[in-house]
């Protein structure tokens, strides 16, 4: 209102100005043109600066929402006017109530695993023991379908965490320290094959993107590769600037290679390279979904080590 004011004002005036120049012409030396200048210019200026300044907790408010938007904020912080204040309380309110809303999604996510993993181990185990008997036919019958079944409540289960954290704002996870940790684990695993997992990960490389998530992705790459490669595995992380910032993380491996025919329908669920070799078909199926719901992507190509090539984009933080 105090910028409508005086902008109001130094149009009055720039008008007086323009009326009194109008009458010099008439009855000249009347007219301090020095004075009304520098009166309807500073009026002007000063009602553009008013206006500028009630503005510019919009632009504070934007910033903060970008911050809880990248990760870095889970709330909109910081103190504004009371005509803007209520506007903050209301997204704060909605932000804790989406929060909760997805935690709720995730306990109920849980809870379901628990309640259908238990059911299915039962079956298995009976099946295991039912398999020394009479019976051994429908015995491996029934474990393969448990074992169906089990493939895919864990695949769906992940697709529904996956949304849940996907919909969660704030997300924020270290690509370092993920990576560190499967690479850990995956070391132990293989060490009688003495494969070389190399990494190279740009120190503070984030991105918006869930722990579990991450790992769930990074860990599927990663053991598909040491699977199929004869002795080297590598994971290498960059940041690009694409429109909006990326990391890219690619991991290599130097096993057979993949017919190219292949490499975007391997990418489906239940779709596998070798239906000989051990596994549900699913782990890529499942990078893929997690990676879309993040607004990133996976594609497979021809690795320069000879083997496959994954290459996994996600929304850096």
């Amino acid at each position: 209102m105090l910028g409508a004011l005086l902008w109001t004002i130094g149009l009055v005036v720039a008008t007086h100005f323009v009326v009194m120049a109008l009458v010099s012409f008439a009855r000249p030396g009347i007219v301090h043109w020095g004075a009304l200048s520098v009166g309807a210019i500073g009026l002007l200026v000063a009602g553009l600066t008013q206006v500028r300044i009630g503005l510019a907790p919009f632009a504070q408010l934007r910033s903060r929402l970008a911050a809880v938007r990248q990760g870095l904020s889970r709330r909109v912080e910081g103190s504004y006017p009371s005509e803007v204040q209520p506007l903050v309380d209301d997204l704060n309110a909605l932000l804790e109530d989406r929060e909760r809303s997805v935690a709720r999604a995730q306990t109920k996510a849980g809870d379901l695993a628990h309640g259908l993993k238990t059911p299915l181990a039962v079956l298995a185990q009976e099946a295991e023991r039912a398999g020394t008997g009479e019976g051994s036919e429908l015995a491996t019958t029934v474990a393969q379908q448990v074992d169906r079944m089990r493939r895919q409540v864990d695949y769906h289960l992940a697709h529904a965490r996956a949304a849940a954290s996907g919909a969660r704002l704030g997300a924020r996870c270290s690509v370092e320290e993920s990576v560190e940790g499967l690479v850990r684990t995956l070391r132990r695993l293989h060490a009688e094959r003495g494969l070389v997992i190399e990494t190279e990960v740009p120190v503070g490389l984030a991105v918006r993107v869930q722990r579990e998530d991450l790992d769930e992705m990074l860990g599927n790459l990663l053991d598909n590769a040491c699977k199929w490669t004869r002795s080297r595995v590598r994971l290498a992380a960059s940041a690009e600037a694409a429109g909006e910032s990326e990391a890219l993380i690619s991991v290599d491996d130097d096993g057979p290679g993949l017919d190219p025919s292949l490499q975007d329908s391997v990418l489906q669920r239940g779709v596998r390279a070798d239906e000989a070799s051990p596994g549900s078909g699913l782990g890529l199926a499942i990078v893929r979904d997690l990676a879309e719901l993040y607004g990133g992507s996976i594609r497979l190509h021809e690795s320069p080590t000879g083997g496959v090539r994954a290459r996994l984009e996600l929304p850096a933080a």
